[in-house]
């Protein structure tokens, strides 16, 4: 369990995100159409998971508009949104933003979250993912992580970025 905050308040998550060095684990996420993604989809791709708890807050919508922006200058990396939203609603804010250098996985039926540690197990937005980042290379293997610790914060998007060169 790692402790942040949320508004001020203490508020903890279901583990620790995954060490650097170590492999992402696989995971199976729903995109728009309902089929199922998973890590194998995006084999010889490097990522950048963007973990938020929902595409209707402000603080995730800001995430969203700036890793869609930094995609545009990154070579052979594929950038994700991860929430438990549907998928349809990340898919209908990003297309009204015209946000289409991302992709966007829903983990609502999944357990990934629980997985990476980054379920919120307290606070009113329990159940959700908490605000994190994880990058790989193009192996797979976890070259960069972090968990925002005030989760109403935006992640340190150029530090997620200069992991990748």
């Amino acid at each position: 369990m790692a402790t942040i905050t949320f508004k001020g308040n203490e508020a903890h998550t279901s583990g620790e995100l995954p060490a650097v060095g170590t492999a992402l684990a696989d995971f199976k996420l729903v995109a728009q159409d309902l089929s199922e993604k998973s890590l194998a989809d995006f084999k010889g791709k490097r990522l950048v998971l963007n973990i938020f708890p929902s595409i209707d807050t402000g603080v995730c919508q800001a995430s969203a508009r700036k890793f869609n922006v930094e995609a545009t200058n990154l070579e052979n990396t594929v950038v994700i949104n991860v929430a438990r939203d549907l998928p349809f609603a990340m898919s209908r804010f990003c297309a009204a933003e015209g946000l289409d250098n991302i992709d966007n996985l829903s983990d609502f039926r999944s357990d990934y979250g629980d997985r990476l540690g980054v379920v919120l197990t307290d606070t009113p937005l329990k159940g959700l993912l908490s605000r994190a980042v994880v990058v790989t290379d193009e192996t797979h293997k976890i070259i960069y992580t972090e968990l925002v610790a005030e989760l109403t914060d935006e992640p340190n998007y150029d530090a997620a970025i200069a992991a990748l060169k």
